[in-house]
């Protein structure tokens, strides 16, 4: 199973509704909506914009922190980073169905989860980003083949989500380090055509995959 995540960024050339539009469009199954600036309100609005295109698209919509409004607004879960609500409580206060990722930078970061009802995990940055402000250190091709061989030997079998600065062109080699899936923002956003990026992305990571099982 592969996944591809895209995560909204405010950007010049589209709203963030067109951005998950395109994406959506594209193939892409699994929304994060992510506005780190914005007030509930805003927050809410944006949502209102959203729910219905991943509805009709029967896309998974998560919301980075804001786990009120995302119980508010019956969307599938929230992504938490490190300063955001305990995964824990989290899962008590959102109950057994929803999804709940977690941030993680380091192989202990993902063992400390061990036994916790968490979803999967982001892992990054895989290299430096301008869409995330306070980025940790930086992680790279090595530091994942590290980090997924040390949890897998610890067997925790959480799934792994490369995350930070990640284009297409970086998807064979990550997928080969053995995560499960990749989130991705700026090179979507950017790209000439994002709808047509979007199903190139997804037809490589699933190339990747199936290489990967017969090897």
């Amino acid at each position: 199973m592969t996944m591809l995540q895209f995560i909204t960024h405010p950007s010049e050339k589209y709203s963030i509704a067109e951005e998950v539009q395109m994406a959506l469009e594209g193939g892409c199954k699994w929304i994060q909506l992510r506005l780190k600036d914005a007030t509930d309100e805003e927050f809410r609005q944006t949502a209102l914009e959203i729910i219905p295109m991943c509805q009709e698209h029967e896309a998974f919509l998560v919301f980075d922190d804001r786990v009120e409004l995302a119980m508010e607004m019956s969307v599938h879960g929230v992504h938490l980073g490190k300063d955001d609500m305990n995964p824990l409580l989290a899962r008590e206060t959102m109950g057994a169905e929803a999804i709940i990722g977690c941030t993680a930078n380091t192989a202990a970061d993902i063992k400390a989860f061990k036994g916790w009802d968490v979803d999967y995990v982001g892992l990054g940055p895989f290299r430096y980003t301008s869409t995330k402000a306070k980025l940790s250190p930086v992680i790279g091709l090595d530091g994942y083949r590290q980090i997924v061989k040390e949890t897998r030997d610890a067997d925790i079998l959480l799934p792994i989500v490369a995350i930070g600065g990640i284009t297409i062109d970086d998807i064979d080699d990550l997928m080969a380090t053995g995560i499960n899936g990749v989130a991705m923002s700026g090179a979507i956003i950017n790209a000439p055509d994002p709808v047509d990026y979007t199903r190139q992305v997804l037809a490589r990571l699933h190339e990747a995959f199936q290489k990967r099982k017969e090897s």
